[in-house]
């Protein structure tokens, strides 16, 4: 494995880890701050803090070509993403979402062949297919058959954030992983300003300190710190490959859901997990090829 692939993988673990609280956050915080506030509001904070730093920079705008890609990793990743886990997670335990959100490398892998030209190996998809057999024969085991509407929206978020990754790690080569990122909250935020503005009420001050870190940390970390170590592995080690890492992710999320929520976890969750992460091992090391695309 190149030194660039490996580096690729570290960056791609952290941001998994850091998405991995996403939803345990927002579980807190939305009781109290509503689902516009959660939602929307993180783009605002992160927003102020990617404001202050393109001023200290002095960043280049993004040519008409970038633009429209931001455009895309912005309906994505700034707008739907956020606010269809929120409505989610009003319904649904963290864990039920961690393993719905475990289809997003196959989501992934699909949009980069089509936007990043890139052609993952039959051993690729052989680990794909494991990795994902493995979570939904978990759903399944402990009840999540019936699909409900928050269900409906953690599937919409999957197709929309696997194209928002895939369009992102692919203009990261040329725009830069935290600036795709921060391009796309300074885009989305003057639009959720009025919602977000209208949506402040006094009672909010009497949140509990763990809800004001959950809405900070969805803000800072979730919206932007967390996609620029994402986005730059993605750019560096490979959409696809480096997109296998989220196969991690539910039972991260999991692990986090017990930390900090709670909720119980059994010896069934932790053996179908070192099935996942075998198959993270395998498509990984699988050979990925590149052609070359011409979007318009």
């Amino acid at each position: 494995m190149t030194n660039s692939i490996k580096r690729g993988m570290i960056l791609g673990f952290i941001g998994i880890v850091c998405f991995s609280l996403t939803l345990p956050a927002t579980s807190i915080a939305v009781p109290y701050f509503g689902e516009v506030i959660v939602g929307l509001g993180r783009t605002v904070i992160a927003a102020i803090i990617v404001g202050a730093i393109f001023m200290m920079k002095k960043q280049a705008l993004p040519n008409k070509g970038q633009f429209k890609s931001l455009l895309i990793v912005t309906i994505g990743a700034v707008l739907a993403f956020p606010l269809l886990t929120t409505f989610a997670m009003k319904s649904l335990p963290v864990s039920h979402g961690a393993i719905e959100l475990a289809l997003l490398p196959l989501a992934t892998a699909g949009f980069a062949m089509w936007r990043g030209g890139e052609q993952p190996s039959k051993r690729y998809w052989i680990a794909s297919i494991i990795g994902a057999i493995t979570v939904i024969i978990y759903a399944i085991y402990v009840g999540f058959g019936q699909l409900q509407k928050g269900d409906l929206a953690l599937i919409a978020a999957v197709i929309v954030l696997g194209l928002s990754y895939a369009e992102g790690g692919k203009l990261s080569k040329e725009l830069g992983s935290w600036q795709v990122i921060a391009w796309a909250i300074l885009i989305g935020a003057p639009f959720f300003i009025i919602p977000v503005g209208l949506s402040i009420s006094g009672s909010m001050l009497q949140a509990p300190v763990e809800a004001w870190i959950s809405l900070l940390y969805l803000g800072i970390v979730s919206q932007f710190l967390a996609y620029v170590a994402w986005y730059g592995g993605m750019a560096v080690g490979g959409i696809a490959r480096v997109g296998q890492i989220q196969y991690l992710q539910p039972f991260l999320m999991i692990g986090f859901s017990v930390l900090f929520l709670g909720e119980s976890i059994s010896w069934l969750t932790i053996s179908l997990a070192i099935i996942v992460v075998g198959s993270v091992i395998v498509g990984k090391n699988a050979p990925v090829m590149k052609k070359e695309v011409h979007l318009e």
